[in-house]
């Protein structure tokens, strides 16, 4: 079975729950695969910081904004030339419906699912995903670190149940080939070596899924 080269992927899509680095590695690959960066414009939701310190009032209005904006922002990926140039994202549309699945009444989910189903028919695949993993404890200790204003009534409670529904969602996923990669001991930032080795797996990926644990003495 024949596997990936970097330079071979038009397409890639980055993903983690909050605080996993999906940015950060999203913005480190583009770079170093001089590509299109296609990030996730959280900050112009309107209703997101409303939304953590009362998600049963914004919840509807916060998931509505973001997929109608993630669907805008995959529109564009029908106006670059995919053979020519490629494009890395921190986020896969898909993953709206985790959030959605967490946040929504059952009315709410029923009309949220209608909508979402029409706009998946329109969304490019990607080449490969990656998939972030990493401890709630560490999600929570970026999360701080970085203290981001919209963020500080974000609840461990919420990120570990969010936590919960993005691993099993990866773990039933086929629809692309998947590289899981674990964080918890690894910081693809600030260590070249740590970038390095992602790479490494990149470029030794094939189909399906493939698992990433580095351990570190």
């Amino acid at each position: 079975m024949s596997t990936m080269a970097l330079e071979d992927l038009r397409y890639i899509a980055v993903e983690g729950v909050i605080g996993a680095g999906k940015t950060s590695l999203a913005a480190r690959l583009s770079q170093t695969m001089g590509a299109k960066a296609l990030y996730e414009e959280f900050e112009k939701n309107p209703f997101l910081e409303e939304f953590y310190e009362n998600p049963e009032r914004y919840a509807f209005q916060t998931q509505l904004f973001f997929l109608m904006s993630r669907y805008k922002q995959q529109q564009e990926l029908h106006q670059i030339d995919l053979f020519h140039d490629c494009v890395v994202s921190d986020y896969l549309f898909a993953k709206d419906r985790i959030f959605a699945t967490l946040t929504l009444n059952e009315k709410e989910m029923k009309l949220y699912d209608g909508i979402a189903k029409l706009m998946e028919k329109d969304i490019v695949k990607a080449d490969l995903i990656i998939y972030l993993q990493s401890s709630t404890s560490r999600l929570m200790h970026h999360i701080r670190k970085r203290g981001r204003k919209m963020e500080k009534n974000i609840s461990e409670d919420y990120i570990r149940a969010l936590n919960e529904l993005y691993n099993d969602f990866f773990f039933h996923y086929t629809d692309a080939p998947l590289l899981v990669i674990n964080t918890d001991e690894i910081d693809f930032v600030h260590s070249e070596d740590d970038y390095k080795d992602i790479l490494f797996e990149i470029n030794n990926h094939s189909s399906g899924t493939r698992y990433y644990i580095p351990h570190k003495s």
